[in-house]
């Protein structure tokens, strides 16, 4: 008997929190220190910056933040997307300012190219005065997501306006973002972002990726055997999209024996592996075909190959894997190879040493696999 998938408790790539948030403790720690803060009317001591690649699990640890605040109340909170803020009037309207702003001056918008650009001078008050008045009203978080595709523009009126809320009023900012967003920040001109609370988002433990197995399952009255949980922990390679993945694969197969509660046994697991592969490799396929895409793969396939055996690679060792692929002595193209590959999510910088991990340590072999080798390669193979 089919079970259908929206039935499940693990819900990867839907955008939902997983049914538990295994592994992230002391970012949930921080959170709620920094709300009870505004709550008590203080200011907190930074805005946070939560980094890492795509699948980590910052989007599910924002949706925790923002519920964390609408269950505990006593503050506001405004959930943002950064693809949604092409311009500075989107920022105020999606910050639903309206009745601390005035009036925008119609001269002053731009639509579709028509009409002059926004002014600061259109903001009645300025957009930092307004944002504070709001958090006095009523302490306020603003949660951004994807915030490295913030537009220049938009991006610095946003980090000026809650610098200085910040120091004003009971009021956090929380940037969410790919490995490059602090480099993307400084970009924009915003180099006091480096004061910011960073939170470097990776994958699991393997107790972590464990337990956000196990703890659903049991919820839903659903044992699992060691050996079995093993294997799913081993698969999944720590990373919280695969986990979540191997979770609602074998959550079906054990429903669809007849709705039943378990448990998950290696039996299980191996009936399940089939759906889990296949979505696996759906995923990887997309990483490859947008590396292929945007004229990384070389670059891919080169630092796959350095990290062969390797959990970490030293900066140096990566910076020749990235000179391999790119033309000798264009010291450019070398920059623009590695920050695409962080921002891409396929290796990261996730300690405080200078040297690199794979965003999915599995993903290096598929590249491997699949991605051409350069031709002098071919050649002497062939």
């Amino acid at each position: 008997m089919s079970v259908p998938a929206e039935l499940s408790p693990f819900q990867p790539g839907t955008g939902r929190q997983p049914p538990y948030l295994a592994g992230r403790e002391g970012e949930q720690t921080l959170f709620r220190r920094y709300f009870d803060a505004l709550r008590s009317g203080r200011s907190v001591p930074a805005s946070i910056l939560l980094c890492g690649p795509r699948g980590n699990g910052k989007t599910a640890l924002l949706r925790w933040a923002q519920r964390e605040v609408e269950a505990e109340g006593g503050l506001d909170v405004r959930w943002l997307v950064g693809t949604d803020l092409a311009t500075p009037a989107d920022l105020v309207s999606r910050l639903r300012l309206g009745s601390w702003i005035g009036t925008i001056e119609p001269e002053g918008l731009s639509s579709g190219g028509v009409g002059a650009p926004l002014r600061r001078s259109d903001f009645r008050p300025p957009l930092e005065e307004a944002l504070a008045a709001c958090a006095r009203a009523t302490p306020l978080s603003v949660l951004v997501d994807e915030a490295h595709t913030l537009e220049a523009e938009t991006g610095l009126w946003l980090l000026n306006a809650a610098q200085t809320a910040g120091r004003r009023a009971p009021f956090l900012l929380v940037l969410a973002g790919t490995p490059d967003l602090p480099l993307r920040l400084f970009e924009m001109g915003a180099g006091f972002m480096g004061r910011a609370t960073k939170l470097l988002l990776g994958r699991l433990d393997e107790g972590a990726a464990g337990e956000a197995i196990r703890r659903p399952l049991a919820e839903d009255g659903i044992g699992v055997e060691e050996e079995a949980l093993a294997h799913i922990v081993r698969e999944s390679h720590g990373y919280p999209f695969f986990v979540q993945l191997w979770g609602r694969a074998a959550w079906r197969r054990v429903r669809g024996a007849g709705g039943g509660a378990g448990p998950v046994t290696t039996a299980v697991v191996e009936e399940a592996a089939g759906e889990f592969e296949t979505r696996r490799n759906r995923y990887y396929l997309d990483r490859f075909d947008e590396l292929d895409r945007q004229g990384w793969l070389g670059a891919a396939r080169e630092v796959a190959l350095a990290f062969r055996g390797r959990a970490r690679l030293p900066h140096a060792g990566f910076g020749k894997a990235i000179r391999r692929a790119a033309p000798a002595g264009d010291r450019a193209a070398e920059l623009e190879a590695a920050a695409a590959l962080e921002h891409l999510g396929f290796v990261w910088q996730a300690g405080g040493t200078p040297s690199w991990e794979p965003g999915i340590p599995s993903l290096m072999d598929y590249i491997l696999e699949h991605a051409p080798p350069p031709d002098d390669e071919e050649a002497a193979g062939g």
